[in-house]
């Protein structure tokens, strides 16, 4: 699952209720059957977090932070090393075990963060920001450790990187100025952004064939011509009329025409589109 919304829209706040980091005002926080307010010790244990700016002791080797770590959580002295151990494998930590914090970089840095939410093997880790200011190098890895650990673990993670949530997530929830405005699956609200049926195609038509394909296709609604490329192909937007799918129809027509398709494929929207469709229709 993740948090989605602007600077500013709530989604750290939110993050901080759950935790039990700030109280809330009004309203109930349920986390694994137990109230915040009232089982907070429950609740905690329950829970990993990793806070955004990733605040370490960074004087502190990486295998001595998460050993401190665990001894805050009571993991159990007996298998305390060697689930430390573990979790340093886990997050790919084993070759700066040794190394102190402030020496690391910014991608080891949110590993070793993830490490410490890790610690006591939560059911729920709360993740927020976790790449903000990684290179995309190291966001690569942040978000295939963060699908790893989805496997085990149920992972709320805050973004306002939209192309993060379509990547890791199965499920969104969008916030604006405070509010939930949808909670969906990326794919589902990608499919609500579309407005039109469309086919964009490129072609290679010398005859000008296209301007009468509309005629031999009773399904076409309208088409455009968008672009005319230098190697003289040409861009079309075609629109179909209802949920008919145009692209088996038009490559069986535009063959007996000898027509040549270069490219085609449907209109597809984003979550950008999905997230400022919902965001202007808010606003309204």
């Amino acid at each position: 699952m993740d948090y989605y919304g602007p600077n500013g829209a709530g989604k750290s706040t939110t993050m901080n209720m759950i935790t039990g980091y700030i109280e809330s005002t009004s309203g109930e926080i349920i986390v694994d059957g137990y109230n915040i307010d009232k089982k907070p010790k429950k609740v905690k244990k329950q829970i990993g977090y990793m806070p955004e700016g990733v605040p370490l002791y960074t004087d502190l080797t990486v295998k001595e932070f998460v050993t401190y770590m665990a001894e805050i959580k009571k993991v159990d002295r007996k298998i305390r090393k060697e689930k430390v151990e573990k979790i340093i494998e886990q997050t790919g930590l084993k070759d700066v075990e040794k190394r102190l914090i402030k020496k690391l970089s910014r991608g080891y840095k949110q590993r070793v963060s993830m490490a410490g939410a890790l610690v006591g093997e939560p059911k729920i880790l709360i993740l927020d920001e976790p790449t903000v200011g990684l290179d995309p190098k190291q966001i690569t890895e942040i978000r295939n450790l963060i699908k790893e650990l989805g496997k085990e673990h149920t992972v709320i993670l805050s973004s306002h990187i939209l192309s993060e949530v379509s990547q890791i997530c199965n499920r969104v929830i969008i916030i604006n100025k405070g509010k939930i405005v949808a909670i969906d699956t990326p794919e589902n609200l990608e499919k609500k952004a579309v407005s039109k049926n469309c086919v964009y195609i490129t072609v290679e038509d010398p005859e000008n064939k296209m301007d009468t394909i509309k005629e031999k296709i009773k399904e076409i609604k309208n088409i455009e011509c968008i672009k005319t490329n230098e190697d003289k192909t040409k861009e079309y937007s075609i629109e179909a009329e209802g949920n008919i799918d145009l692209r088996k129809t038009l490559f069986n027509e535009l063959a007996k025409e000898n027509i040549t398709i270069f490219e085609m494929k449907k209109a597809d929207a984003t979550l950008e589109d999905a997230f400022m469709k919902l965001i202007e229709g808010g606003n309204k």
